[in-house]
């Protein structure tokens, strides 16, 4: 299956080609891969995630998902690459993991039909869709800081095309230890029902990418901690966690809390008790 990632070379952002060990430059130019400084394999004018979709998550949280699925949006400012550090803002706590497929288009998508969507579909890469759930209970509703703020949406290593999404083993590991492990079978809605679902009333350009959701057993990560997600096929996008430069303001805005509803979203586990949970003994 062919790769395509993105790197800095020289300066400049260039598209390289796997070989093995070696990524290569249109004009003969080799890195290797060890060495290269990684960029998102893509330029998105939008990143588009689906709430709930995996079931292993569903049951996690002991809900029912709605008939058909629902959506938010992370913007392109809180990109990020293979290798990229993601910072967890000086006095934020609950910054999750949510390691997930990315779907990419490569042709532009509008009211297109789910038996369709494959053909404008350029490929797919690695998403790790982290969520800063200290801000939950002010964006429960747009997910904008909870999901948008800034590195939040690493993306990489590589685009991959000509990948079949069935059947495939998506797994996170924090320092090494495996801490979600699920199934795209275990998807409500497949990729190509994202991409048709979206396309209806919402232009996707080529380079827009889809999040397709995660499997059970998100929780916080701290600075200093690795996390790789890995997708059978598709490589391993790894980041590392580290403390923003600077604290949250306190003269503007709401600032970080630590409600029920924070914790039992961070936490997870005891979706019974959510929002009421007991006193611990």
């Amino acid at each position: 299956m062919p790769e395509h990632r993105r790197i800095l070379l020289d300066g400049a952002a260039v598209q390289v080609t796997v070989d093995e060990d070696e990524l290569v430059a249109g004009d003969g130019r080799r890195v290797k891969i060890a060495d290269a400084h990684h960029l998102p394999p893509v330029v998105p004018s939008k990143v588009i995630a689906v709430h709930l979709n995996h079931r292993s998550r569903v049951d996690e949280f002991r809900i029912g998902l709605p008939g058909t699925p629902t959506y938010f949006h992370k913007p392109t400012s809180a990109l990020n690459s293979h290798r990229g550090a993601v910072v967890r803002p000086e006095g934020c706590k609950w910054l999750n993991y949510e390691g997930e497929v990315a779907i990419v288009i490569g042709k532009l998508a509008r009211n297109i039909a789910p038996a369709g969507a494959g053909e404008h579909i350029a490929g797919y890469t690695i998403a790790n869709d982290y969520g800063l759930h200290d801000f939950r209970d002010t964006d429960a509703g747009s997910m904008l800081r909870v999901k948008g703020s800034d590195t939040l949406c690493p993306l990489g290593p590589g685009l991959v095309s000509d990948w079949d999404f069935h059947g495939k083993r998506l797994r996170t590991y924090v320092n090494g230890k495996v801490v979600q492990d699920g199934s795209t079978d275990e998807m409500t809605w497949d990729m190509h029902y994202l991409v048709a679902d979206i396309a209806r009333t919402i232009t996707l350009y080529p380079g827009d990418v889809l999040l397709s959701g995660t499997p059970a057993n998100s929780r916080p990560v701290q600075p200093g901690d690795i996390v790789e997600v890995e997708v059978e096929g598709l490589g391993r996008l790894t980041n590392h966690i580290v403390t923003g430069p600077t604290p949250i303001r306190t003269d503007v805005g709401a600032q970080p809390t630590e409600s029920e509803e924070v914790l039992s979203t961070a936490l997870g586990g005891d979706w019974e008790f959510r929002g009421i949970r007991p006193p611990k003994r």
